[in-house]
């Protein structure tokens, strides 16, 4: 039986989208569709103190931007990149264009047709999250998609470089220097200024987020994300200081960011909490991590790899890191995750920034039935049906009248009828059927 050693409050306990919230947003979202350019401007000076000429940069203002960079951190976007990249090629190698004969005469096959345009939002704010640029803007490339939008607010008045930076080499087309809810309005919707695009994707604050929930069906979206969330599923084959590192560097994301160590070894699960107190008093964003431990963070200890296995999909988290003696075994059988990090040698955060996985994935258990932000995201499954003879179509045709009799629609099996009767051997009209 599954025993916590430090349970964080109740999910239900977590902060939720509350009616001014949502009526704030909803306020944005209709000025924007009815002022444009007005509107987004109006919001943008109220929450960002942000009013430049054209909230889209210029290619004169891109390179400015680029050049403020150093050296170093562009040769590390590059190579970040080119991680993601590399293995959204992989992906995207896997889904192919299908047609088979399924019968003598019918042909069925789909398409994979990427989205046409696509909005990237990149938020800003205390962690200006650089690699956000990456994840949906590279990955919207190799899909195909034809135009590729980004925005990101203002940091300390003023575009924040790196993120310009890895907007450019990310291949965006037009980069907008706009933060919250009005961004992702002004691209969804459309001003006089910005065209809206067909989806948009990416993390942000609780306004970026219900702006999206507002949107979707408008404009499709990746993901409805709430806090992060990091699960840790480790065994007396690590220490605590490895796993207290790793919870706390996912912790510093914010004050209601969820994490949790799953382990068979209550000696392990002691030393981490001991070890998590004293790196709370060196780590410099131990004032955020703090909080979202002591509010948050959970032990719980079980008495086999089967029980850690069961609690893990029941809380089907966003990471999983998996730190023990058999990793295989979780990756061959467990369910519900975001996405999974096996062994000691990798980590989250190797994840969110470099290694070459997408970052923006399901938290609030929707990974029970959905998986992240990927080059398929971006792609549309789209059928076609061709049917080559007349014996074909009479046979189909037949099939067809029948089953629209049982569902009593009659102007569906006309349509069937009448290429029976043109197609049929006969080409004589059933009886009872008008020619």
């Amino acid at each position: 039986m599954a025993r916590y050693l430090k349970k964080g409050k109740d999910a239900s306990e977590s902060p939720a989208t509350d009616a001014r919230m949502r009526a704030t947003v909803e306020q944005i979202l209709s000025d924007i569709e009815k002022r444009g350019d007005v509107a987004v401007r109006e919001y943008s000076e109220r929450f960002d103190k942000w009013s430049p000429e054209s909230f889209r940069m210029s290619d004169e203002e891109i390179d400015k931007a680029i050049s403020l960079v150093p050296k170093r951190d562009l040769e590390d976007i590059r190579f970040a990149q080119a991680q993601i990249r590399r293995f959204a090629e992989k992906q995207r190698e896997c889904l192919t264009d299908l047609e088979v004969e399924t019968l003598d005469g019918v042909v069925l096959g789909h398409r994979q047709v990427p989205v046409k345009a696509v909005g990237c939002y990149v938020p800003g704010g205390a962690y200006p999250l650089v690699a956000s640029a990456h994840m949906g803007a590279i990955t919207a490339r190799v899909a195909g998609v034809a135009r590729v939008v980004a925005a990101a607010p203002p940091t300390q008045g003023k575009p924040h470089p790196a993120t310009i930076a890895a907007m450019h080499l990310g291949g965006v087309d037009e980069i907008l220097v706009l933060g919250g809810a009005q961004a992702i309005g002004a691209m969804a919707i459309g001003t006089e200024s910005i065209a809206p695009v067909d989806m948009v994707v990416g993390p942000g604050n609780i306004f970026v987020a219900e702006a999206k929930r507002q949107l979707y069906g408008r404009v499709g979206i990746d993901l409805f994300a709430g806090p992060t969330e990091t699960m840790l599923i480790a065994d007396d084959s690590v220490d605590g200081e490895l796993c207290a590192i790793d919870l706390l560097g996912q912790a510093e994301h914010g004050p209601t960011t969820l994490a949790v160590l799953i382990t068979t070894s209550e000696r392990l699960a002691r030393d981490t909490m001991s070890e998590i107190e004293r790196q709370l008093g060196i780590l410099p964003t131990a004032q955020i991590a703090r909080q979202s431990w002591e509010d948050w963070g959970e032990i719980i200890v079980c008495e086999s790899d089967e029980e850690m296995l069961q609690v893990a999909d029941q809380l089907a988290y966003e990471h999983v890191q998996v730190m023990t003696r058999d990793p295989e075994y979780f990756l061959n059988n467990m369910k519900n995750y975001g996405a999974l990090f096996l062994g000691p040698r990798t980590n989250v955060a190797y994840g969110d920034k470099v290694i070459g996985t997408n970052h923006t994935l399901p938290t609030n258990r929707a990974a029970r039935y959905t998986g992240g932000l990927w080059v398929g995201s971006f792609l549309k499954t789209l059928t076609y049906q061709r049917v080559l003879s007349d014996e074909a179509s009479a046979s189909i045709g037949a099939y067809c009248s029948r089953l629209c009799a049982i569902e009593n629609f009659a102007g569906h099996a006309e349509q069937a009828n009448i290429r029976v009767r043109r197609y049929g051997k006969s080409h004589v009209a059933p009886y009872g059927v008008a020619g």
